[in-house]
């Protein structure tokens, strides 16, 4: 693993500074447009999730290094409500927000690997990772 990198969520405008910085490091290490743009979709539904339902979190850029692969991770924390039905936010069309439903869902289809935490009134914690071919 190389030095991480992350922002705060508080408000959009760190929503934009989370997408940027996972384009910027995804272009460092390789990856292409459409890569790029998987990336930067999945910390922007991430990261606007903190803002909605935490209020306050933070996203993380890992750059991943594992046998001659690279990678990034996103690691997405809060210290907010939590996820009391990790199931059900997991099922496609489910949305609390009045929202079209996709967003997490959609980040694990765009991502390689993914992996979720959740305890109700303590916070969640998502790690979403994406090989460069």
């Amino acid at each position: 693993m190389d030095i991480q990198s992350c922002v705060t969520i508080i408000n959009e405008w760190d929503i934009v500074a989370a997408r940027q910085l996972g384009r910027n490091v995804a272009k460092e290490l390789g990856f292409g447009i459409v890569d790029q743009a998987r990336i930067t979709t999945a910390i922007s539904e991430l990261a606007r999730n903190i803002y909605l339902y935490a209020g306050k979190g933070q996203i993380c850029i890992d750059k991943l290094y594992d046998g001659g692969k690279a990678g990034l991770r996103i690691n997405a924390v809060d210290s907010g409500p939590g996820i009391k039905e990790i199931r059900q936010v997991m099922e496609d069309g489910f949305s609390t927000s009045g929202g079209l439903g996709a967003g997490l869902p959609g980040v694990k289809r765009l991502m390689d690997e993914f992996d979720i935490d959740s305890v109700p009134g303590q916070g969640t914690q998502i790690r979403a990772t994406k090989w460069l071919r």
